[in-house]
């Protein structure tokens, strides 16, 4: 992340402060980080008795960008502040007429635009425009490996500690849909027994349909520590229950975690702390498989299972294969990997 980006988190204290900007410009693939800051916008800012004339909803495949510039020149009614939320602003063409509104703002209206799925070409002036009056905010897919960080600082702001393999399990069970993780985590809270504070695997495997035993997060772990007989009981339980366990989901998580781990070999520092910086990692102890698994694997071994995945994929929706289930195709692929 670019110096001078703002976080999500850093909006987030600004607007419960009371500091409003007259224009925020939300963007990028991450839908959930866009709606936690419009929802809180629109929560938030007015009361409900205010809402009633000074909150304007509107969606971009239904407006155009004069008729937001004109609503946005309005004063409120009875009120400090007006909110107006332009949603699949993605939708808006000729978003470069901003511009000159952008040159004088109305003080008194805070304008929310919620662009997903893309965002505004930075070169532009118009980003730049934005930027100087109000903000431009790009909501980024975590990585798989940012996950369980999130996982545990979630739980942690709703007052829940989370076990580090009840947080794995999640991650790779869910992966990295924050509004469905978000989801899932709430189902947890909830859940809890009376004066717990703690998400236990039991607790997941329990109200989120993962067994604690048999997920990818152990088959991972099977597979770094090369326990042949433990991975083969995995792959014959996901064989046993495929609509809990796709294909699909489980060589998402294999891929993900053996390119980290050829990666890994190119850091300049072995240690724990030197890999984590080296992939990103949020945590020193998620580098622990890492150089568990270095010890185990090759750098070409590790390459050739990276091919190996990729063919697994290919072959999971049909290509080159017209016979082989998917449950055979996994096990064809655990073979390779462990011997």
């Amino acid at each position: 992340m670019a110096k001078n980006e703002i976080t999500c988190d850093e909006i987030l204290k600004e607007l419960k402060a009371k500091q409003y900007r007259p224009v925020y410009y939300l963007m990028g693939e991450e839908a959930y980080y866009i709606d936690l800051i419009a929802d809180y916008i629109e929560d938030k800012v007015l009361t409900e008795t205010e809402k009633e004339f000074n909150l304007t909803v509107i969606y971009g495949n239904e407006t155009d960008i004069a008729s937001v510039i004109n609503a946005a020149k309005r004063y409120p009614m009875m009120s400090e502040h007006q909110v107006i939320i332009v949603k699949e602003a993605q939708n808006l063409s000729n978003i470069d007429e901003l511009s000159y509104y952008l040159q004088r703002p109305q003080p008194s209206t805070i304008l929310v635009f919620c662009h997903k799925h893309g965002a505004l070409d930075r070169r532009k002036k118009i980003a730049g425009e934005i930027e100087k009056v109000g903000i431009l905010f790009e909501s980024k897919k975590l990585k798989e490996g940012q996950l369980p960080a999130f996982i545990s600082a979630y739980m942690k702001r709703k007052g829940t500690d989370i076990e580090p393999k009840a947080a794995a399990m999640l991650a790779d069970f869910v992966g990295a849909d924050l509004s469905r993780l978000t989801g899932e985590m709430e189902k947890l809270v909830i859940t809890l027994p009376h004066g717990k504070t703690r998400v236990t695997p039991e607790q997941v495997e329990q109200n989120i349909g993962i067994s604690k035993d048999y997920n990818n997060f152990e088959l991972r772990n099977a597979l770094v520590e090369k326990d042949v007989l433990k991975a083969n009981k995995i792959i014959r339980y996901f064989e046993d229950n495929p609509k809990t366990n796709p294909i699909q989901m489980t060589l998402a998580v294999l891929f993900g975690f053996f390119s980290n781990l050829m990666l890994a070999y190119y850091a300049p520092e072995k240690s724990e702390q030197g890999i984590a910086a080296f992939l990103g990692l949020k945590s020193p102890w998620q580098a622990r498989e890492y150089q568990t698994a270095m010890r185990k694997y090759t750098g070409v071994k590790t390459m050739r299972i990276i091919g190996e995945i990729r063919q697994t994929d290919a072959k999971s929706k049909g290509v080159g294969n017209s016979s082989l289930s998917d449950g055979e195709l996994l096990r064809e692929l655990i073979f390779f990997i462990l011997h």
